[in-house]
């Protein structure tokens, strides 16, 4: 069995993954056809490739947030959120905590009750009938200020969907200063949801310094940074605080400029939890198959050292320990088909 065979028949748990960010060419070329004439998204798939070549940063943000834009009733989000669970079944993805933006939504007219009807009911959906367990992030869209961290505190407090687990920030994070949003990360963290922000992606580490501190983060959204600052990283090593990076998102946003000079290796190195995520996955070409083999081609892994990532995105997860012990040992029994003597 090819290494490649290996990691698509191996079951995976995703843990940085965004929810508009993951809709399928398919479906936002449908969604740009529904609603053309008022958006800049072409329904054209060719064209739409060209469309999701970033230039840097900043330029991502802006077409995410044309493409967010084009989800406008409950109907959207319900099919948005079944055709990801679907895209992840494809690559047997067993379990995946899915970044959701409900502020985006609300502020474009979808009722809080609708938006947590439907993304509810895909979840279920996709767990009887695909097998993909589905939990949510609740995330912050930074750059919309603390409106949005308002809504989204109330939308995740006062209408709390069953597969909420945790409370996240996103978007930029130059010009976006992560203490302003403790108080609404408190008060989600004292309501039971852990605490996920994303942090030193596009800044330095100062940020995860902040995310930690301030935040209480229990796990960092890329952090690629973090290698910059010794102290940060024995920080992170000695707490276990579990890294998730997204190598293909990093070099597409050009915060990382080419794939042999990410800092993966050297987190691993240093002893970091690391786990292997695809971010926006349609958007950067990518899927978590294909994350797998970047990064076991940048770490020079075998069957096994991939197995060990795999395990690695389980024990990081909040899945209750029973699924994770299930997930553990398909894992397992995976890698003892493919190499009976590891």
């Amino acid at each position: 069995m090819s290494l490649r065979a290996f990691i698509a028949g191996m079951p995976k748990a995703e843990l940085h993954v965004h929810h508009v960010g993951s809709a399928s060419p398919q479906v936002v070329a449908g969604l740009a056809a529904r609603h053309e004439g008022r958006t800049s998204v072409p329904a054209d798939p060719q064209a739409l490739a060209r469309y999701f070549e970033f230039t840097d940063f900043a330029h991502f943000i802006e077409v995410y947030l044309s493409v967010v834009d084009l989800v406008r009733d409950a109907e959207d989000v319900r099919a948005l959120t079944y055709g990801v669970a679907q895209d992840m079944a494809r690559q047997n993805i067993r379990y995946a905590e899915l970044t959701v933006t409900p502020y985006s939504s609300v502020k474009r007219g979808i009722p809080g009750e609708a938006f947590m009807e439907a993304i509810e009911d895909a979840r279920v959906a996709a767990e009887k009938e695909l097998g993909v367990t589905l939990r949510w992030c609740f995330d912050i869209p930074g750059e919309a200020g603390l409106e949005s961290a308002e809504v989204t505190e109330r939308l995740a407090l006062d209408l709390r969907p069953d597969g909420l687990v945790s409370f996240g920030l996103g978007g930029p994070e130059i010009g976006v200063p992560r203490p302003q949003f403790q108080p609404f990360f408190d008060r989600a963290r004292a309501a039971g949801l852990h605490s996920v922000p994303h942090a030193g992606e596009s800044t330095g580490p100062e940020t995860v310094w902040d995310a930690l501190r301030l935040l209480g983060a229990e796990r960092i959204g890329h952090g690629t940074q973090s290698v910059k600052d010794p102290a940060l990283v024995d920080y992170l090593g000695e707490h276990r605080i579990p890294l998730e990076v997204c190598p293909t998102s990093n070099i597409a946003t050009r915060v990382v400029t080419r794939m042999e000079d990410h800092p993966i290796r050297r987190m691993v190195d240093a002893g970091l939890v690391v786990t292997v995520n695809s971010d926006d996955p349609p958007m950067f070409g990518t899927d978590l198959n294909r994350e797998y083999e970047v990064v076991a081609e940048l770490l020079g892994l075998d069957e096994a050292g991939v197995a060990e990532l795999a395990r690695d995105a389980v024990r990081s997860s909040f899945l209750e320990e029973g699924g994770k012990a299930r997930l553990l040992a398909e894992i397992d029994a995976h890698l003892a088909e493919a190499r009976p003597e590891a």
